[in-house]
């Protein structure tokens, strides 16, 4: 068994003693391996070992892995943050783009969807400048304009609180964005309710499932310190 293969199975493992402990199935939480950096030989290798979900950050790299691997049925998902000049890249490759974060990303989306896909809005919960993500005062107006558009479909929220080492530190980032996920639900009551919460990686993941995500993202855990 590779080390990658280890890894993974280390992680599923911890997944699922945590959503045991809380009452959970398992299995309504997705991994995300984030293959940031890493080349397409050890995505490969993650996904004879059973991971069929990867994250990228970068619409080029995205683009470039994807044509690497297109005979493997890997789920994309896109969670960095996306230029408008480069959703060419990714509109016609991913499942889910984790991070929209204004109106202007989710009309060029729309415009270079070939099919209607998936998508998260993507919350500053932190207030960080660094950080790409609406505020939380901009996320029912976002929504709202997702819903007019034919070929997005909003599931939920996404979230990168703070770094900070203590996972608890990250808790009430996590609490906050339940939250509004709450909030979104009920001011625009959609047909399909939201129920995605992506949020937790590597450092935190576990204190995100507590706090109900469905989605984490984890890199480093699965194949190690990027170079």
């Amino acid at each position: 068994m590779t080390d990658i293969a280890k890894n993974l199975r280390e992680i599923r493992k911890r997944i699922k003693e945590r959503c045991d402990q809380h009452g959970r199935d398992s299995r309504s939480v997705t991994l995300v391996a984030v293959s940031k950096f890493k080349p397409s030989s050890l995505i490969r290798e993650a996904y004879e070992a059973g991971q069929r979900t990867f994250g990228e950050n970068y619409a080029q790299e995205l683009k470039e892995k994807s044509n690497d691997l297109n005979e493997l049925e890997i789920n994309w998902h896109f969670i960095g943050h996306l230029q408008k000049n480069k959703a060419k890249y990714v509109a016609p490759t991913v499942n889910l783009v984790e991070s929209v974060d204004s109106v202007e990303l989710a009309d060029t989306l729309n415009k270079r969807a070939p099919a209607p896909i998936d998508c998260l809005i993507e919350v500053n919960v932190g207030g960080e400048l660094s950080k790409s993500g609406t505020d939380e005062n901009n996320l029912v107006d976002i929504a709202r304009h997702i819903e007019s558009l034919p070929n997005l479909r909003l599931r939920g929220l996404m979230t990168i609180p703070p770094y900070n080492p203590d996972p608890e530190k990250s808790r009430p980032y996590f609490l906050k964005l339940n939250h509004l996920l709450m909030v979104l639900n009920k001011e625009l009551s959609p047909a399909t309710r939201y129920s995605e919460l992506s949020m937790g990686m590597s450092h935190d993941f576990e204190v995100a499932i507590e706090e109900g995500a469905t989605i984490v993202r984890v890199g480093t855990a699965i194949f190690g310190e990027r170079e």
